[in-house]
């Protein structure tokens, strides 16, 4: 019995499938799964709803920055390219992004404060042969894959409640698009707007009147908010850990026991602890007698490490002591033993700040600045999307109404049309099980797809219908003949419109993804279980086997 019905069968399964995922109390997608993909609700079923059904904040903005691409750089190592880049404008390295492969090489740099005309003289100025017009706006696809990647942990890593990152090309730009339900406007572009590089700086005096040459420049403000003043005679800055990918690991906020700060422990990867022990050896921080001498904050000299983050200076502290018993930094420093434990705590002015610092460190830094000037923002009202929800159900229950007095009117006959509408119905259930178990956060895009899902669907049962019914069916040989040739006409329309939305899919087309992805889905669905399930259910009712 289940042999000769295990597509009925399978339906079935799969519609219980979906009821779990759909209604269990703790399955299908929830925060656990895609937290940064979807806005968890608490409704009663597992279903997630993106910006347009819950309202939130969407910003699509491009990265500022300039690229050259197929320089000749022959034999001449990347790095090298890289620093005299760098220099010629006045950038860290960090701002600077060199790919090479086959004697040539793309070079970005990121910044909005750099002219195509700046750039391709640097360029040349290094010795390569580039016109102004080989620079062009904008940056890598690469790049952007980085962004999208940075941002999504940092919504991930901010607590909020959940949000979608990608890639959107309208008019030949490419855009970052930021969606993130249930926040305002001003509380998205605070955590988007800061680049978030961070960086740790030693800070300490020099003896004589002449600075070393390996001192760096200026920092900034310091964190209360006043100049440093920057590298003077006496004094000197040196980047010991120039970004985020020195540390191996970020801990929690929590209060130091002694100061009461909060502080964020964090640990250094194997590659930074070597070169950060020898740097503290050589700049004097090994030294007991230099500990705790820090007066950064009140303007003045001693041994500090420096936080610095997007170039402020955001916490300022000397290193502990120590003693023979419970070595402090500067004694781990001095004898090596920090390589084999690098771990220490940093710190900001306030909660808030060493959250900030949490997630930069824990998210990572974006290559290149989101230029919001040139970028668009929107806020949808909560009471707005909640008429949107209102109103998608309403026009999924008229199209399933729509389609059923279709049905009714065309056979007037209840056992081939209550299973065709029952396939149909069963159809839109599993792929919102299917939704709730990946995580996908319904926007509009997505209801059109299911619309859509409807139409096609039940267009599929009908051909199945007046094959089957052209002519009497007496026997499940014949019945299986038709039932084949009405299922190749469908796996053909399935095959076209699963190609026609490929590209859909998967091109940075915005909302449009998301129609496409609930139909391809849809289509899946029909073809492979309730096309098969329909007809075998009328193979039941119309033959005797």
């Amino acid at each position: 019995m289940i042999r000769d019905n295990w597509r009925i069968v399978l339906l079935v399964v799969f519609v219980l499938a979906a009821a779990v995922a759909l209604f269990a109390p703790g399955l299908g997608g929830g925060a656990a799964a895609n937290a940064t993909n979807a806005n968890v609700t608490s409704g009663p079923t597992n279903l997630q709803y993106g910006l347009d059904l819950s309202g939130g904040t969407r910003i699509r903005a491009p990265l500022s920055g300039l690229t050259a691409e197929n320089v000749d750089v022959g034999p001449r190592a990347e790095g090298n390219l890289t620093s005299q880049v760098a220099s010629e404008l006045n950038l860290s390295v960090t701002d600077v992004q060199v790919r090479t492969g086959n004697g040539s090489a793309t070079v970005e740099v990121y910044s909005k404060n750099v002219s195509q005309r700046e750039f391709a003289s640097a360029l040349q100025s290094a010795g390569y042969s580039v016109q102004q017009d080989d620079i062009r706006n904008g940056l890598t696809e690469q790049t952007y894959e980085t962004a999208v990647e940075v941002l999504s942990n940092k919504i991930s890593e901010s607590g909020l409640s959940g949000g979608t990152v990608q890639t959107v090309a309208t008019g030949g730009q490419r855009y970052i698009q930021i969606a993130v339900p249930n926040q305002n406007r001003s509380e998205v572009r605070e955590l988007v707007a800061d680049q978030g590089q961070v960086q740790i700086v030693a800070y300490f005096p020099v003896e004589g009147n002449r600075t070393p040459s390996y001192c760096e420049g200026p920092i900034g403000a310091n964190a209360s908010g006043n100049a440093s003043g920057g590298t003077g005679p006496n004094t000197c800055n040196v980047t010991v850990l120039p970004s985020q990918q020195a540390f191996q690991s970020v801990g929690t906020v929590q209060q130091d026991q002694q100061t009461g700060e909060p502080v964020v422990p964090v640990t250094l990867t194997d590659q930074a602890a070597g070169p950060f022990t020898q740097a503290m050896q050589r700049f004097g921080f090994a030294n007991p007698a230099n500990a705790g001498t820090c007066q950064f904050e009140r303007g003045g000299g001693g041994y500090c490490l420096l936080t610095v983050r997007d170039g402020e200076v955001v916490y300022a502290a000397g290193i502990a002591p120590g003693t023979p018993q419970n070595p402090g930094l500067a004694r781990q420093f001095a004898s090596g033993e920090f390589v084999n434990r690098p771990q220490y705590q940093t710190s900001a002015q306030n909660v808030s700040e060493a959250q900030s610092l949490q997630v930069d460190l824990q998210a990572g830094a974006l290559p290149a600045p989101l230029n919001l000037e040139a970028g668009t923002s929107q806020y949808i009202l909560p009471s707005v999307a909640q008429r949107f929800k209102f109103l998608s159900l309403v026009t999924g229950l008229i199209a399933v109404l729509a389609v059923s007095v279709a049905i009714f009117v065309r056979y007037r006959e209840p056992r081939v049309a209550v299973p065709m509408l029952l396939t149909g119905i069963a159809e839109v259930f599993i792929l919102l099980g299917f939704a709730a178990t990946v995580g996908l956060a319904l926007d509009l895009s997505h209801i059109a797809g299911f619309i859509a899902v409807i139409g096609t669907g039940v267009d599929d049962l009908v051909i199945i219908a007046d094959e089957i019914l052209q002519s009497d069916v007496n026997t499940g040989r014949v019945f299986q003949s038709r039932f084949r040739k009405a299922f190749w006409v469908i796996g053909a329309a399935a095959a076209t419109t699963i190609v026609a939305m490929s590209p859909l899919a998967v091109l940075s087309l915005g909302d449009l993804r998301g129609f496409a992805i609930i139909t391809i889905v849809g289509v899946l669905i029909g073809v492979l279980i309730t096309r098969p399930a329909y007809g075998n259910v009328l193979r039941r009712l119309l033959t005797d086997t």
